[in-house]
């Protein structure tokens, strides 16, 4: 009987309601102590035994509920007096007859706008709406969609406009302060969101050169105050979220660091062509450190970033210089073939003989050039000068020396320099380094010339030199021209320069040296504005031995930067202004000229020429005119100058300082000397573990 039971249900039920039928009935007939063959003779109570198995299969949530139908006639034998006795005990809790199919699908109330009478607005859709309480902005369920409900509401929480009419709720729904969005979250609290913050603040600390521990010390505590202050402690508390602490500083660094070498390593392989700038220098633990640039086309622009920083193991030589570039190379199948020029500052261990890296990179890579920096060509060019000069310029160094070696005189000097009104409370440091700019040393020293007077002790050998006027000419005079050579040298460097600006800078140079020693020799000192001024200011004139000085000095210097950058032929002129030509240069085939006639014959090519830069003009025609285009952009490519190396190498001994010197410095030079932004997002979706351990 109660299998065939079982089988009636399956007809309707799923086997899970089926066992719960089984399992509650034979717990109810075990409570009354009836036997449950008994219970499903008794054909008269047949209809009461469907009502209690419908009643447990509507507890069960199903989704469609079916009525028990009987299908056995049989289940209607007579039953004894005995039986009839023990069943009687039995209460059901339905009587019902026949029970309809139903679904249990859930009730979804619609808003009304009546309901605004009680204060209420709807929130989110509008087929299945909450109800948002316009005075708290308290949101209820769709099933609180009810007028008794939201009355109640009303009467219990704000009891004090239960009389108001609909149109003061429907005023204070409209106002200013309603109409405001909520407040954003400024940090989620899921861990990727937690990790991809972590890998910002880990960025910027990389850029900033400061130490890791900065984040879990200073940005986290600052970032969270801000955040309580601005919005509420809740907001506050998701900060601590943010992973922070040294090593995960270290690890995201490091993560950053090779996600910006990986697009890098691709870029270069699907260039046509790259220079290289290569450079070594000691740091702060004695290490020998390279730094290697790099210089490519890339979406329709030339780019320049941080190809290598690397530690050399043993010896810095041009070979152990050369393994480690070219090691990078292999690692990361780099062709050497693409190589087009090697910049290099022209020492010992860059270049020379077959065992040293230049040589060594042009041997790999056949059709290299190599160049020497045309900065430290002009450094060299501009150390030539007259005796007479010489001995004013190492005089002034050695004033200047007494002062600044000795950190007592240099205390009284500024005390002095302030009671006096002066404009300026110290000297200048003199150095060899090219670098730093001499025309600013000796002009600070020219304009303390009488506090330096009065300070000077009369003991010391080179005093009179301030009182001295022809002494004092040629001080404004070297003033004067090493501030103008240093101007020289600060447009040439920068990113993008190329070999056209800095030819045309020194092209320049040449004109004015020849007007200056024209204008002396005339004895019109306007060009040279101290000496002009000090000249008014002691009403008087330049000997004849100061301005043969100052023109035998003008002209050498000009026949010395003649020697360093020779006036040349230049076949590649074409590049600096493709519409100025009206024969064919001899660097270009037939074909790629009759590219250009077409490149030059076009005015909205013609019109871009105007507003781009060089670099910026021949990459962008590489798609339109591809011959002679990438012709052009192989003469762009070679570095002028080192200045790429020189202000990376100061980036790093400003990241890795004494206190630092355990420090691996080579990701925070990917971050701060890459023009490539980390893709933060890519790299987080590659960790099997958002949230990692501090």
């Amino acid at each position: 009987m109660v299998a065939h039971l079982l089988c009636i249900l399956s007809y309707n039920f799923n086997t899970f309601v089926i066992l719960n039928v089984y399992s509650k009935l034979t717990m109810f007939c075990t409570t009354n102590s009836l036997p449950m063959d008994l219970l499903l003779k008794q054909g008269s109570l047949k209809q009461e035994v469907e009502s209690f198995c419908y009643q447990i299969v509507s507890e069960s949530n199903d989704q469609k509920v079916g009525i028990l139908q009987s299908e056995d006639e049989q289940l209607q034998p007579a039953v004894s007096k005995h039986s009839e006795g023990e069943l009687s005990r039995v209460k059901f809790m339905s009587n019902s007859n026949k029970i309809t199919t139903f679904s249990k699908k859930p009730k979804r109330r619609k808003y009304d706008e009546s309901y605004l009478s009680f204060g209420f607005t709807y929130f989110g859709n509008r087929d299945a709406p909450h109800a948002q309480c316009v005075l708290c902005k308290k949101i209820l369920s769709n099933s609180s969609l009810a007028p008794s409900k939201l009355r109640r509401h009303l009467e219990t929480k704000h009891a004090a406009y239960k009389d108001k009419d609909i149109s003061f709720f429907k005023q204070h729904l409209d106002s200013p302060e309603n109409n405001k969005p909520p407040a954003p979250k400024i940090v989620n609290t899921d861990n990727e969101s937690a990790t991809e913050a972590s890998y910002n603040v880990s960025y910027h600390i990389a850029l900033s050169g400061e130490a890791h521990t900065i984040g879990e010390l200073l940005i986290k505590p600052c970032a969270k105050d801000v955040v309580m202050r601005m919005f509420d402690e809740q907001y506050s508390k998701k900060i601590d979220a943010v992973q922070l602490s040294n090593s995960t500083v270290a690890r995201r660094i490091k993560d950053l660091a090779a996600d910006i070498e990986e697009e890098l390593v691709c870029r270069l392989k699907i260039c046509d062509g790259f220079s290289l700038q290569l450079d070594e220098s000691a740091d702060v633990s004695g290490l020998a450190v390279l730094l290697v640039f790099v210089r490519y086309r890339f979406n329709k622009s030339i780019e320049e970033d941080l190809l290598l920083c690397e530690s050399l193991q043993s010896n810095a030589t041009g070979e152990e210089i050369f393994n480690c570039i070219n090691s990078f190379m292999q690692k990361h199948e780099i062709e050497w073939e693409k190589c087009v020029d090697v910049c290099s500052d022209a020492s010992r261990a860059m270049d020379g003989k077959i065992a040293e890296a230049v040589t060594l990179i042009k041997y790999v890579a056949p059709e290299s050039s190599s160049s020497h920096c045309l900065l430290y060509r002009h450094a060299l060019a501009v150390k030539t000068m007259p005796a007479s000069l010489k001995n004013v310029l190492d005089q002034a160094v050695q004033i200047i020396n007494y002062i600044k070696a000795r950190p007592h005189q240099s205390r009284l000097l500024k005390i002095l320099c302030e009671e006096m009104g002066a404009q300026h409370t110290a000297l200048l440091l003199n150095t060899e380094v090219r670098w730093l700019s001499r025309g600013k040393v000796l002009v600070r020293l020219f304009e303390l010339r009488r506090e330096l007077l009065v300070f000077m002790d009369s003991a010391f050998r080179l005093s009179d030199c301030l009182t001295n006027s022809s002494w004092l000419l040629r001080l404004a005079y070297l003033a004067d021209i090493f501030t103008k050579l240093n101007e020289v040298n600060l447009s040439m460097q920068g990113k993008n320069v190329t070999v056209f600006t800095v030819f045309d800078k020194m092209s320049s140079l040449l004109r004015k040296l020849e007007f200056w020693a024209s204008s002396v020799e005339e004895e019109n000192f306007d060009c040279f504005p101290t000496l002009s001024d000090f000249l008014t200011e002691i009403n008087s004139t330049v000997d004849k031995d100061i301005c043969s000085a100052i023109v035998h000095h003008l002209r050498g210097l000009r026949s010395t930067l003649l020697k360093y950058f020779p006036v040349t032929n230049d076949s590649n002129a074409w590049v600096r202004n493709p519409f100025t030509v009206t024969v064919k240069p001899a660097s270009l085939v037939a074909r790629d000229y009759e590219s250009l006639i077409d490149l030059t014959s076009d005015s909205q090519v013609k019109q871009n020429f105007s507003e781009f830069s060089l670099n910026d003009f021949w990459s962008s025609l590489i798609q339109e005119y591809p011959s002679v285009a990438r012709r052009a952009v192989r003469v762009l490519l070679p570095f002028a100058t080192m200045h790429l190396c020189e202000t990376g190498f100061s980036y790093y001994a400003a990241t890795k300082t004494k206190y630092r010197k355990r420090l691996d410095a080579a990701p925070h030079m990917r971050i701060r000397l890459s023009n490539i932004t980390p893709n933060i997002k890519r790299i987080c979706d590659k960790k099997t573990q958002k949230h990692c351990s501090h």
